[in-house]
């Protein structure tokens, strides 16, 4: 080939069509899906998951034990942000340090701190107004608005598998859904169910937006960076709710050992999934991320298997259908836009991301970069 442009025609007589087709047959090959790095990537998934798990049992313990404060609780892991991540940003040097960030971009990070805030907040007081299955099936509408919002805003591109993944994994949520009914499990206050459902779609799109802004932070600048902005704000807008809304809640809380272990457990489960989930983000997306996070409801099932006095297989074809989804989301790369200096290096990504990378080749048809890697 010349190293200009693509050839228009071949042996087979249907040029790029044709090229583009054996190409796509040989990157979908099992070795090349399956991979040392979607192996990690589920791992990595889950283990959000029981993060989630050790935040919802704490809370449930705490509920018990007539603690209902979830600001103050949210404002703990905000700190725990601030004293690491924003600390740090201040001892960087040039345009990475807290100054000269918040010179240009406080607004932005001062509007995703606030959304993220909320998110937590309006999910909470949702328990006092909707049941439990209301809240597991309307929180999956976090899914197709962060699809919707990546198509948009960061030019994310899916496939027809992609589509099909995210309806497996609603499948799975049907299931433990459904599982949860049998087992009695529908719990929570119907005292005004149209407010508490309107409450959780709100949380969900509010946790959209948030992740999206995530997603774009993550690969575009840096972790740090956004978990130091997060520490920041999001101690200073939690701070300032606690103390208009649960003043009375915190002062009524009766001190013991117990009730410090269920606080400093939810704080830690709630840092260390503000901490991690950046990195698995980077490497996915926002989107795979939350349909990982769809089997946090059954962790919890497992660790209070004593608490429920019921069990269903239902639980179990929840949890492996819900896993073959995400793995199937994972196992084809979204289609997103790739700088044209980026297309010459194609040894850098694995052949699944190759393919990707040659179809936006020939859509966008750059003439600054040589072609002689087709050959």
């Amino acid at each position: 080939m010349d190293g200009s442009e693509p050839a228009e025609s071949s042996d087979c007589g249907h040029g790029r069509s044709c090229w583009t087709a054996c190409a796509r047959l040989r990157s979908y090959k099992l070795k090349g899906v399956f991979t040392w790095r979607l192996l990690k990537t589920i791992a990595m998934g889950q283990a959000l998951s029981m993060l989630i798990c050790g935040t919802a049992v704490s809370c449930q313990y705490l509920a018990e034990a007539g603690v209902e404060t979830p600001m103050l609780q949210s404002f703990l892991n905000y700190v725990l942000l601030l004293l690491t991540y924003t600390a740090s940003l201040s001892f960087r040097k040039g345009d990475g340090n807290i100054l000269q960030i918040l010179k240009t971009k406080w607004w932005r990070y001062l509007l995703m701190g606030l959304t993220d805030v909320e998110a937590n907040y309006t999910v909470v007081k949702a328990y006092q107004f909707t049941t439990l299955t209301s809240i597991q099936l309307l929180d999956c509408f976090v899914i197709p608005v962060l699809m919707v919002l990546s198509w948009f805003f960061l030019k994310t591109r899916y496939r027809l598998v992609h589509f099909v993944a995210v309806a497996v994994c609603l499948l799975g949520v049907g299931a433990m859904v459904g599982a949860d009914l049998l087992a009695g499990r529908d719990q929570g206050s119907t005292s005004d169910v149209l407010l508490g459902d309107g409450l959780v779609l709100v949380s969900a799109a509010l946790y959209a937006v948030s992740n999206v802004c995530q997603e774009y932070t993550v690969k575009n600048l840096s972790r740090g960076e956004f978990l130091g902005m997060m520490g920041l704000f999001g101690t200073l807008i939690s701070g300032i709710q606690l103390a208009i809304l649960e003043t009375s809640a915190v002062a009524a809380i009766k001190w013991n050992w117990k009730i410090i272990v269920l606080f400093a457990a939810y704080a830690f489960c709630m840092y260390a999934l503000y901490s991690f989930m950046p990195l698995v983000v980077k490497m996915t997306s926002a989107t795979a991320v939350n349909l990982s996070l769809l089997t946090a409801d059954l962790f919890s099932l497992f660790c209070g298997i004593f608490l429920f006095y019921f069990f269903s297989g239902l639980y179990i074809v929840s949890f492996v259908v819900i896993t073959v989804g995400f793995v199937m989301f994972n196992a084809v790369p979204t289609y997103t836009p790739v700088p044209e200096s980026q297309l010459c290096n194609l040894k850098y990504f694995s052949a699944i991301d190759n393919l990707y990378i040659l179809d936006l080749y020939f859509y966008q048809r750059p003439t600054l970069c040589s072609a002689s890697f087709l050959n």
